[in-house]
């Protein structure tokens, strides 16, 4: 088939063949092919969507279109974990550690932050040096003599998913259920997961506000695990306030080392214990969710957890000394502190507000090519429900430039809704798949 075949079968709404879906992916890695037509192919798919074995064939083809990585020869299970993106969400930091100092073996594919939500490369490129490009024959070292690894997607892994990721964002075509769950479980199938969690937001926050949209995409991708006989759960996690109160770059690995030292978020530490006992579960590592808790919690307060970040961060290259002192992390010079103008309880924090705050701080991208200023963000100094005083200090905002100061304050001046009554507050999980 050619590919105006293509484009006019799904336009018309019809099913792709595997072999049809193979062809569609020689064409995207194919430079000759412009990115009309492969943008017209991407749109057609959000328009018609796909079936179930379309959308595993898709992520199978996408998956096998570049290099993998082989970790048969290495004991353990190989695990993975995916979170959507939302506003404050460091789990990675803390959550990968933790499980690998619990014995299972983690080599984690991340990315960087675009917009309001961060970027795990991001926030540990705050360890100086770091590196996040590995290679393939660096991973599988980095995995077997250490046990975890935190790098960014080679050039030659899954190329297929980044020429479509790179024209969805610009065609409006990023929130298309199939082709998000084919881009993430395609990452993860290459880089050779055993078992995949995947933190799925929803709220104010996160790609998705509506529950049934995320708790649909969160259906094809467990759907995918399933049909390859990868063990994968998914949990829905509420978006609608950041996770925790740092949200920047440094302020996140510094609440993140904090969490690991045993203090840090309480919020932030809960959500942690509870996706690493699943993880712990799902590996078959442990069979009760509790005794895999339990164990987490020991790990953190025996200091095992935090010296395994210290031994992951050294072994890519990174200064780990901010790890015993993260009170050293650098912020930028410039603060703005919000200040509550009446006295009540904390209804709630938009996090969409307080992340574009954060990237209009200087901590977030609003183009793929801007730098950012790792040292900026926004610190939130109350939690939901909180009563706070009229004059009370909210949040403090950081930045290295005047106007970024400024334009992130217009952002977050009205994040906080404040009333007389004690709200009922929404649950951190909210199902599991």
């Amino acid at each position: 088939m050619s590919i105006i075949e293509l484009i006019v079968k799904k336009r018309d709404g019809g099913a792709f063949s595997t072999s049809e879906i193979h062809q569609l992916i020689a064409f995207i890695c194919d430079p000759s092919i412009p990115d009309f037509q492969i943008s017209a192919i991407l749109m057609a798919i959000y328009l018609k969507g796909m079936n179930e074995r379309e959308v595993v064939d898709l992520t199978l083809a996408m998956a096998h279109s570049g290099d993998s990585l082989d970790f048969g020869t290495i004991e353990g299970i190989v695990v993975d974990k995916h979170s959507t993106g939302g506003v404050g969400d460091k789990t990675s930091l803390v959550l990968m550690p933790l499980v690998a100092a619990a014995g299972l073996k983690v080599a984690k594919i991340s990315g960087r932050g675009l917009g309001h939500t961060g970027g795990t490369l991001d926030k540990l490129s705050v360890f100086e040096g770091f590196r996040y490009d590995l290679t393939k024959d660096e991973i599988i070292t980095g995995v077997q003599s250490r046990g975890i690894v935190l790098t960014g997607q080679t050039d030659h892994m899954v190329p297929a998913d980044m020429r479509m990721y790179a024209l969805r964002d610009l065609t409006a075509t990023v929130d298309a259920l199939p082709l998000i769950a084919s881009s993430i479980m395609s990452k993860k199938i290459a880089a050779g997961a055993q078992a995949i969690l995947l933190d799925v937001k929803v709220g104010s926050g996160a790609i998705f506000s509506n529950i049934d949209r995320a708790r649909q995409l969160a259906r094809i991708m467990v759907s995918i695990g399933r049909s390859l006989d990868i063990p994968t759960k998914a949990i829905l996690t509420d978006m609608n306030a950041p996770l925790g109160r740092a949200v920047g770059n440094a302020l996140e690995v510094k609440e993140a080392i904090e969490t690991l030292q045993g203090g840090g978020n309480r919020q932030l530490k809960d959500l942690c214990l509870y996706l690493g006992s699943k993880l712990l579960v799902l590996s078959g590592k442990i069979s009760s969710s509790q005794d895999a808790t339990n164990q987490l919690d020991m790990l953190i307060k025996s200091g095992k957890a935090l010296n395994q970040l210290k031994v992951m961060v050294e072994g890519q290259g990174g200064k780990s000394e901010y790890i015993n002192h993260p009170e050293k992390i650098l912020l930028s010079p410039l603060q703005l502190t919000l200040k509550a103008s009446q006295s009540g309880y904390i209804q709630s924090i938009h996090a969409q507000k307080i992340g574009r705050g954060s990237m209009y701080s200087g901590a977030g991208r609003v183009h793929k090519d801007d730098k950012l200023d790792l040292g900026a963000g926004i610190l939130l100094h109350k939690d939901s429900g909180d009563f706070v005083h009229v004059g009370e200090a909210l949040l403090t905002i950081y930045a290295s430039h005047q106007v970024k100061l400024e334009n992130a304050m217009d952002a977050v001046r009205d994040a906080f809704a404040i009333n007389t009554t004690e709200p009922e507050l929404e649950p951190l999980i909210k199902e599991e798949l």
